[in-house]
């Protein structure tokens, strides 16, 4: 009741000094919480932000991803090997299902291209499944194509139907060709030709604006391949790389049963793509390394940055409350003498120290750790337009570093109670 009572004298006295102290408390921990649980967060929120530019595994003939390994076949060719249509639906069901946003398969054939006005052209044209609607193994109904998977390009008209003798044209094409929306142009392959109406004029910003896209359907019957696609382009929600996907990726069974369960059960664009694997039987998927590249560039410098910002605030948070505890204390030296004069010992009198600086970080940080957390849903709904999930382990965190600052900056101001003198501080009053 004592130590009480000399609480509530104390906060009553130097009731300005301590709200100060508690604010510059409060401050520091909502920084704190804020930027931790974004660093915790956002890993997945960069990797969502990435594979809204196109995909980031591929799938191909495993004979033809060796040939394309060892001599670099140029793009601009006729694939050699191909893959089963029937088989590109069963990638949506494999256990990281949920996680694979898009995919559309691709089918390239050379055709001779005539428009309205004479032009005539050679060009290989790509295939592809634009919305594609699908009835999985499971029972479950999907649609599935480049219109999401390429939701950036600047489409002036629309998309092609799946079903439609329509074609997309790229806006360098449709330059060279002469030709635009709404006009009708003719492709002739190996196996006849087909005349398509071209539904839309894209830009994509890269070397796609030179290409035509039709129908799959339509460029399997002018190349004389029905049901056969030369590769799968693959949208996938991954967990950042680290070590063990490293590990995995180079060789799997090098695992031991531990590791190989994290992995496999963990969306790694590695472990996404081992199991793409195992329902495409002769089939290679291989993760895009540019995407992973600057997912990994970009999320460790955010991280880093993040990590320094909140370490600069709690050490900006420790000279602040040290200065204004050290001034409250000196203020208070007669206090302290008075009371050591009396009987309390110096362990007594840092007790009572430790108590309000207690009371003061608890105040602090509760404030500062609810003001954080709204200001981390700010921060991912400008930045990311989605929410922070905010993990407990945030807040235990921020509990120990600020109580950490908090002994730190009191630790000097405990020291020197230690060496008053009663008569002296009380003669010079």
């Amino acid at each position: 009741m004592f130590l009480l009572r000399l609480l509530h004298r104390s906060f009553s006295r130097q009731l300005r000094r301590r709200a100060l102290i508690a604010l510059t408390v409060a401050l520091s921990a909502s920084i704190s919480v804020a930027m931790l649980g974004v660093v915790l967060d956002v890993g997945d929120k960069i990797n969502a932000e990435l594979t809204t530019y196109g995909s980031n595994i591929v799938v191909q003939p495993r004979s033809g991803a060796v040939v394309d390994n060892l001599y670099e076949t140029s793009q601009d060719t006729e694939a050699a090997s191909f893959l089963n249509e029937e088989e590109v639906a069963g990638i949506k069901t494999i256990f990281w299902a949920y996680n694979i946003v898009d995919l559309a398969p691709t089918l390239s054939g050379s055709v001779t291209v005539s428009s309205d006005s004479g032009t005539t052209s050679e060009i290989l044209a790509t295939g592809t499944w634009f919305d594609k609607d699908l009835t999985l193994s499971t029972g479950e109904s999907t649609t599935l194509g480049v219109t999401t998977l390429r939701s950036w390009w600047e489409v002036d008209g629309a998309w092609p139907r799946d079903d439609a003798d329509e074609a997309i044209v790229g806006a360098e094409l449709a330059e060279q060709l002469g030709v635009g929306t709404g006009q009708t142009i003719t492709l002739a392959g190996a196996q006849g030709q087909r005349e398509l109406r071209i539904s839309g004029v894209y830009t994509s910003g890269d070397d796609d604006d030179r290409t035509l896209y039709a129908p799959l359907a339509v460029i399997q019957e002018l190349s004389g391949r029905p049901g056969s696609v030369e590769q799968v382009e693959v949208k996938a929600l991954t967990t950042p790389e680290n070590d063990l996907s490293r590990k995995a990726a180079s060789n799997p069974a090098a695992l031991s049963s531990t590791e190989w369960e994290t992995w496999y059960c963990t969306a790694y664009a590695s472990s996404i793509s081992y199991q793409i694997e195992e329902v495409m039987p002769g089939a290679v998927a291989k993760q895009v390394r540019q995407v992973a590249a600057v997912e990994g560039n970009v999320l460790s410098k955010t991280q880093a940055l993040m990590i320094l910002m909140t370490a600069l605030s709690l050490v900006a948070a420790a000279l602040a409350v040290a200065s204004l505890t050290t001034a409250s204390l000196v203020e208070r030296t007669s206090e302290f003498a008075l009371l050591k004069a009396v009987g309390a010992s110096s362990a007594s009198v840092n007790r009572l120290i430790l108590a309000e600086t207690a009371v003061i970080g608890v105040i602090g940080t509760v404030v500062g750790a609810a003001i954080g957390s709204g200001l981390a849903q700010v921060i991912g709904a400008v930045v990311f337009e989605s929410t922070i999930t905010m993990r407990p382990m945030v807040y235990v965190l921020v509990t120990i570093l600020i109580a950490l600052v908090l002994l730190v900056a009191t630790a000097s101001s405990m020291r020197s109670i230690l060496r008053i003198q009663p008569a002296t501080a009380l003669h010079r009053r």
